[in-house]
């Protein structure tokens, strides 16, 4: 392992100042309804205004629309999101993944084409990986793009595509040749595309953000292609080292421990404050993981296995600060309560057992970190 205590710097610490004051003035108590991390509801116009802020696309380089800033910054700025439970949906797989991958692998055209509208929050992008048949074992996946003149025909089915629904565009991990893993090949498809049919599965909560896609047929042009041909294993296994090692892997809970903090702390038994100790403490250390591991990513390197042990230890974590929350509310909170932060947490206890499944389960990724250990 090769992470390393940091620290934010002056100017870090200056832009932390400057996004509370934003959210202060644009999300004042009571405006919105909190959400979960990264399952914060879609807001579009919140996302522009991000956008507009320079704080979407942060680490784009600036000659495609972005900020040419760090992840260090940019976890900064998602910091403060999550801890009021903003609504990020609508711009969260663009901005944290899909236009980093772009940028790293995307043909001037398509940087030219996707990345501007990113840092803007025009473009809200989706993941289309795992299949019914091939969930964690993403190499497994057989949904098939067959080349053809002038570009390639898919046929197959997508599921648990989150946000699919809304989603400007699908980025599509698809079957190429036999080969288990250069035999993938990443594409942008539009969500528009004829033959593409996006279908909302309802969840517990009562959501419908995740989906399922179905290709009939469906033509993509090579020039919507990202990356070579078979690169595709490589480029999905880079962009979740960036979905697995962020701080959302374990704030989703932060706005209710928040509330519980401010408004109740003097009302909570002393066990209770204990427990409440044991979860800042921790989230310190969350934090320290998390913000070293913006640093390896800043400095060029590829901290995939680090990401993997931050997100199997995070999301187990996330799931904890429920069980406790939901044990000292003393009561089955309700989904339709008028109090916002009653209606979260019992949102909280239906969807948690996804949370370590989403990203890679806790038996995938411990094989990630073992095989990463071994070779060290």
């Amino acid at each position: 392992m090769r992470l390393s205590a940091t620290e934010l710097t002056a100017g870090e610490l200056a832009l932390q100042q400057e996004v509370r004051a934003f959210l202060a003035e644009r999300l004042p108590l009571g405006s919105y309804a909190p959400g979960l991390g990264m399952a914060a509801p879609a807001d579009p116009a919140f996302s522009r205004d991000l956008g507009a802020q320079g704080w979407l696309g942060m680490a784009l380089p600036r000659e495609y629309g972005g900020g040419g800033r760090t992840a260090v910054e940019r976890l900064v700025v998602v910091e403060e999101l999550l801890a009021v439970g903003a609504p990020v949906g609508y711009h969260w797989i663009a901005d944290r993944q899909s236009g980093p991958n772009i940028a790293q692998n995307g043909t001037e055209e398509q940087k030219r084409a996707f990345l501007p509208g990113i840092a803007r929050g025009e473009f809200a992008f989706s993941i289309g990986m795992s299949e019914p048949e091939a969930g964690s074992d993403l190499a497994s996946v057989h949904t098939r793009a067959v080349p053809v003149d002038g570009g390639w025909r898919v046929t197959g089915t997508k599921i648990w595509t989150t946000g699919a629904s809304y989603a400007t565009h699908i980025l599509a991990l698809f079957r190429t040749s036999e080969d288990r893993y250069r035999g993938l090949t990443q594409f942008v498809v539009d969500r528009e595309t004829e033959g593409l049919t996006v279908s909302p599965i309802p969840f517990i909560d009562g959501t419908r953000d995740f989906c399922e896609l179905t290709f009939d047929d469906v033509f993509i042009p090579d020039s919507r292609r990202l990356g070579e041909v078979g690169a595709g294993w490589g480029q999905n296994t880079s962009e979740l080292a960036l979905e697995r090692g962020g701080v959302d892997r374990w704030m989703s809970m932060m706005p209710v421990l928040e509330h519980w903090v401010t408004e109740l702390w003097g009302q909570l038994p002393l066990w209770a404050q204990a427990d409440l100790g044991s979860i800042a403490a921790r989230c310190w250390a969350f934090r320290a993981v998390s913000l070293s591991i913006a640093r390896m990513v800043d400095a060029g390197q590829s901290p995939t296995v680090e990401a993997a042990l931050a997100k199997e230890m995070a999301t187990r974590f996330e799931q904890e600060c429920v069980d406790v929350v939901a044990r000292h509310f003393g009561r089955m909170p309700y989904l339709d309560a008028e109090d916002p932060y009653e209606s979260l947490l019992a949102r909280a206890l239906l969807t948690n057992p996804s949370w370590s499944i989403r990203g890679g389960t806790n038996e995938i990724l411990r094989n990630v970190i073992s095989k990463g250990l071994a070779r060290a």
